[in-house]
């Protein structure tokens, strides 16, 4: 029998996280965001000592993104079943462990693999992140604390091509690109440190066992999608990666005919597809797909144009992208007041400042020579428009989930955000190198930035559709 979901009842604000636990569980979400985008600026460094070629670097910068997506699920369910602060406090350490593995890296294929790693660990800490701020809040409080998540997920992808342009060029002790992921060993250790005292326990009501064959599925679906994604253009598309991309839509398939099946049979599958009844779920992670996907992909992109276009070093294509960094951050304080006045119409808005900076970019890009303070209006609008529809959206998604399912709906969401993430650089970023040869840079990112305003009108009409009071 298939299992029905209840509806949490939201409380007046009564929360067992305090300030400093709430502090806490967003620094555990900020570096493995933060580190997603910081290797961007650090690539031609790396390419040079470590005499990598396009096809391992596109691994260095892409195999984070597919184990952290490929993983993120499985996380949230480990979560639930034996506590999310000790699985915070093992996604902690692993992530200081194999950001130290990076830093030290002797050679190029030693990055690949601790990257992978390191993307591993992100996947057990951030489902945790959520699944604690949605099991130990409540009504306002809850509210808040999802908006300032949101809020900080998105700073910390501009701030980690802002971050790494600077660590780079600072070059530290003599370490130059290698400081971009020793920088986090302190701080993930600080995590660990201040969540056994600050953040509380919590765990389903019954621990339930992993879904192997989801699980086996899922993960041969994603790396099916994205590895000959990320790959196939620098290896000039082999058989095997044409290959895999003709299975992905069978295991895609298989994986959705198991995961109904064992919920159907009464047991607890790695994606209980029951969580999609909730609009606010189902409509939330419609938008999100078209969202990250467009946001991954503009990142990539502007830091390639930047840095290889426009010939900038590695410190002032960071600072280009401060105008974004601050429109973001600008919005998402403004988002939970917006959001509490206009509800989900908020996310309706975004959408419409995001399509007019990414067409007034296109447009600077077509009729005149770009160069960072030209292109700053655009980058400003579009990053305001990115904060009004990323702060609320965590909010939304979130909003109804049940306590007992707050990993694993968390992971979904998660999964759902980095998978996006990592479509975004291999579509968008591959279409951006195919284009920029024949077309020019100016005009090829226009064209990138022409299929992501499709994205966000699709997100106008989506956000029609939720629910106009959020909770």
């Amino acid at each position: 029998m298939t299992q029905q979901l209840t509806l949490p009842q939201l409380a007046p604000s009564r929360s067992l996280l305090s300030t400093a636990g709430l502090a806490t569980v967003l620094l555990g979400a900020f570096l493995p965001s933060l580190d997603f985008f910081v290797v961007n600026v650090a690539l031609p460094t790396i390419e040079h000592d470590l005499s990598a070629g396009p096809a391992v670097l596109e691994l260095i910068a892409a195999g984070y993104g597919i184990s952290f997506a490929v993983l993120l699920v499985l996380g949230g369910r480990l979560g639930d079943a034996i506590g999310r602060r000790r699985l915070f406090l093992y996604g902690a350490v692993a992530f200081a462990l194999t950001s130290l593995v990076c830093g030290l890296a002797p050679d190029a294929w030693s990055l690949v693999a601790g990257r992978a790693a390191q993307g591993a660990a992100a996947a057990l800490l951030i489902p945790q992140v959520l699944g604690t701020i949605t099991a130990a809040t409540d009504g306002h409080r809850r509210a808040r604390a999802l908006s300032v998540y949101g809020a900080a997920g998105g700073v910390a992808v501009v701030a980690g091509q802002v971050l790494g342009g600077l660590l780079v060029a600072a070059d530290l002790f003599g370490t130059g690109w290698r400081s971009v992921f020793l920088l986090n060993v302190p701080f993930a250790l600080l995590a660990a440190l201040l969540a056994l005292r600050h953040v509380p326990e919590s765990r389903a009501d019954r621990a339930t066992g992993v879904d192997l064959p989801g699980t086996a599925l899922l993960t041969l679906a994603l790396l099916a999608l994205f590895v000959p994604l990320t790959e196939g253009r620098a290896l000039g598309w082999p058989v095997w990666c044409r290959l895999l991309l003709a299975a992905f839509p069978f295991l895609a398939w298989a994986f959705v005919r198991v995961e109904l099946r064992t919920e159907r049979a009464g047991a607890v599958p790695l994606l209980p597809f029951s969580l999609l009844r909730l609009p606010e779920m189902r409509r939330g992670l419609g938008i999100a797909l078209p969202y990250f996907t467009g946001f991954g992909g503009f990142m990539f992109v502007i830091a390639v144009l930047l840095q290889q276009g426009l010939g900038l070093g590695p410190v002032p294509a960071g600072w280009t992208l401060v105008p974004m960094a601050v429109g973001y951050f600008c919005a998402s304080l403004a988002g939970p007041r917006l959001v509490g006045r206009f509800g989900s119409r908020v996310i309706t808005a975004g959408a419409v400042v995001q399509a007019l900076g990414l067409t007034t970019l296109a447009a600077t890009a077509l009729t005149t020579d770009l160069t960072p303070l030209r292109m700053l209006p655009g980058i400003a609008l579009a990053g305001i428009g990115q904060g009004l529809i990323g702060t609320p959206l965590f909010r939304v998604v979130l909003s109804r989930i049940p306590t007992t399912r707050a990993g694993v709906g968390s992971g979904v969401l998660a999964t759902t955000q980095q998978s996006s993430l990592a479509l975004g650089v291999a579509t968008l970023g591959t279409l951006y190198l195919a284009l920029a040869p024949a077309l020019g840079f100016g005009r090829a990112l226009a064209v990138v930035l022409g299929v992501q305003t499709c994205g966000s009108v699709a997100i106008l009409l989506l956000s029609l559709r939720l629910p106009r009071s959020v909770a």
